[in-house]
């Protein structure tokens, strides 16, 4: 490392590794995959409080190799690919002028609860734009966090028209911002990371639904595990340098895996009766619309590539249909039976794979696979 990248380095606030944080092993699985397809459409985590939700999503955001952009552009944009390029870098292009272009970590932007619509998508300066005839734009919250990460804790407090701005820029990947007549257009990819606690009111169903996965989170029972959490922080705390270098193998290996997924994903296939059979799934559960199927074949895919295999197995379906489809299920509040069970109940009758006994077998499944190959 040089010694700039050095400096940079240390001068970075210090972050808890992602390879050290125990258990919560569907919420792990979850944000890895998004980050390995972006398309998934990201991710809403339900939980206790206290459960290390924003530990474990700034931990993701520092795992992650460096991103190559277009220097001084609030859009992060990247230099090679026009679909992630702002319009005035791709002019720029265009006429054949000199990009330059340095290197950045990937970004995780906070979105605050009381944020106002000009604060995410940005606002134009309409006086400047009539008397200089420029379109002055200040970038919001959705420029910054462009090819990064955006984390919105405490999702289902926000104001539900506020929850569509994020879902649709997620989903369409630009942020578009029109007043008086002037209209301005940015590139706005991220994975859209949502959190709340189910005590204070859930998202509406339609929002919930755009989501492409749901992982519930709870808090550690077992006092060993407990023990090892609160060990774990403590002596991070007291000697963070000391803590990072003893994970750096493992954080340096994942995040290896993560590099090696992105670039096998294209080439994963995956069977045509098991395309068939994921459908019949959703069909028997009464999923509403195609999100579900979509979802669940580019989970399955990219949980696939994740391990270094380019075939999808049943039981790469089945670490990940749950996380896809257990908050799509129509909501009966006389109903005690949790949605998840009722998805693994759906899917080992359709695939005729019997599940592990106890409910939790996505716990289970992801617990055993969810490991660094080093």
């Amino acid at each position: 490392m040089s010694p700039t990248a050095q400096s940079t380095a240390s001068a970075r606030r210090v972050v808890f590794p992602f390879t050290a944080i125990v258990g919560q092993e569907e919420m792990k699985l979850a944000l890895l995959l998004n980050v390995i397809d972006p398309k998934i459409g990201g991710v809403m985590i339900m939980g206790d409080r206290g459960t290390g939700k924003s530990t474990t999503i700034r931990a993701l955001a520092d795992l992650l190799p460096e991103i190559s952009v277009v220097a001084n552009d609030p859009f992060s944009s990247d230099p090679s690919d026009p679909d992630l390029m702002s319009d005035d870098v791709r002019q720029l292009l265009e006429q054949g002028a000199e990009i330059p272009v340095t290197h950045k970590k990937v970004q995780m932007v906070d979105l605050p609860l009381g944020a106002t619509e000009d604060r995410v998508c940005g606002t134009i300066d309409i006086e400047k734009a009539l008397s200089e005839g420029v379109k002055a734009f200040e970038p919001g919250l959705l420029a910054k966090a462009n090819r990064g990460i955006l984390y919105v804790d405490e999702v289902n407090l926000l104001d539900d028209h506020l929850v569509d701005v994020l879902l649709d820029s997620a989903a369409s990947g630009w942020n578009t911002v029109e007043r008086e007549g002037i209209s301005i257009r940015h590139p706005a990819r991220f994975v859209l990371v949502g959190s709340g606690n189910p005590e204070e009111g859930e998202l509406r169903p339609q929002l919930l639904d755009r989501f492409g996965m749901h992982a519930e989170i709870h808090t550690v029972k077992e006092p060993a595990l407990r023990v090892q959490i609160v060990e774990q922080r403590s002596e991070f705390d007291q000697n963070p340098p000391e803590f990072l270098e003893k994970y750096k193998p493992q954080q340096e290996a994942l995040q290896q895996q993560i590099v090696n997924a992105q670039q096998l994903l294209p080439e994963v296939k995956i069977d045509y009766d098991l395309r068939v059979k994921i459908s019949e799934v959703c069909s028997e559960l009464d999923v509403d619309g195609l999100r579900g199927d979509i979802v669940s074949n580019r989970a399955a895919k990219a949980i696939t590539a994740f391990e270094g295999r380019s075939e999808v197995t049943v039981d790469d379906i089945r670490r990940v249909i749950t996380l896809c489809l257990r908050h799509r299920l129509r909501k009966d509040p006389l109903e005690s039976i949790d949605s998840g069970y009722k998805v693994g109940k759906a899917f080992s009758r359709v695939f005729g794979v019997e599940l592990p006994e106890d409910d939790t077998a996505q716990k289970n499944g992801t617990g055993q696979k969810l490991g660094v190959r080093g």
